[in-house]
């Protein structure tokens, strides 16, 4: 079954270009079935390229979705044209009244900043305490996730000398987890941040599970049953190219940045980087989506009772 998109989004074209089943809002407004209703609160600058990400993994289950992408009300973002924005984005506050049965929570470049400076946190916490009584299950993804345990348990992140940039490697620490069904003991996926959690931390509050880790950039999947809730702080949704792209961007600028480690073919910026983390970011989503199948209410209304 494939994903409903608006047929002018920018992803639509991509995503069909790829073979991923697409179809047009107006033409899944005819069909007689449930789709499962899950939203993309986007704090990314680059809202378009985001989108995409996500939607080219929710959009590969056998189950039909219905993709809704929403922003903070207030905040303006500076990447992505206003025309974009105001087509395909709702605010938050117009949205309070609905309920979701997934909602994935992406991360922002804002590590450096105290989760209270940031401009629209008050709202973002309104978002969090909002997901427990209108959504079946959230996804928190890098700094969103690291927001999402700040919020609901007081789990601090921590600043890193050095930046964690690079693709590394993962055990699998939970083989019998539905999320995990599929997974090899050992994966590799990329990492791009200036901050961590810690697993002493996590392992500090009863029920937080760490599905995923790495002895070298620490947790990367934390299940927070209390809360319906997935944190991983790590970037199984990226591109081929996209540690590329933030390699090229900060050489081009000047900023120190190391090569991406494990990326490049012989650590070589020079050679075509290889994607070896896609069939892991495909079974993770498809997994995500097909335990909220089994559990959500029919009723959407039901959701958060």
């Amino acid at each position: 079954m494939p994903i409903t998109l608006p047929a002018n989004l920018p992803a639509y074209q991509v995503l069909e270009r790829e073979g991923v089943m697409v179809m047009e809002d107006v033409r899944a407004a005819r069909q007689d079935i449930r789709p499962l209703r899950i939203g993309l609160l986007n704090l990314m600058p680059k809202k378009i390229q985001t989108e995409t990400q996500f939607a080219r993994l929710i959009g590969a289950t056998p189950l039909q979705i219905e993709f809704s992408l929403i922003r903070m009300s207030e905040h303006e973002t500076k990447n992505t044209a206003a025309e974009h924005m105001a087509e395909f984005y709702r605010p938050f506050s117009e949205m309070k009244n609905e309920r979701f049965d997934g909602l994935i929570i992406t991360g922002a470049p804002i590590e450096h900043l105290d989760y209270e400076n940031v401009t629209y946190w008050d709202e973002l916490t309104e978002v969090f305490n909002w997901t427990q009584t209108h959504v079946h299950n959230t996804f928190g993804v890098c700094w969103g996730g690291m927001a999402m345990l700040w919020h609901f348990y007081g789990i601090p992140k921590h600043l890193l000398s050095a930046k964690a940039f690079g693709c590394f490697r993962h055990r699998n620490c939970a083989p019998a987890s539905p999320y995990l069904r599929g997974f090899s003991d050992d994966l590799l996926i990329p990492v791009s941040r200036w901050t961590e959690m810690r697993q002493p931390d996590i392992d500090s509050i009863a029920g937080l599970r760490t599905l995923i880790a790495s002895e070298t950039v620490g947790p990367c999947l934390v299940e927070d049953p209390a809360h319906r809730a997935l944190m991983i702080f790590n970037h199984f949704e990226y591109d081929s190219t996209t540690l590329k792209e933030e390699y090229d961007r900060d050489i081009e600028a000047g900023k120190p940045i190391n090569v991406p480690l494990n990326y490049y073919p012989d650590d070589d910026p020079a050679k075509t980087p290889l994607n070896r983390w896609r069939s892991h970011a495909h079974l993770l989503y498809g997994n995500w989506i097909n335990e909220i199948y089994q559990t959500t209410p029919y009723d959407l209304q039901q959701i958060g009772q």
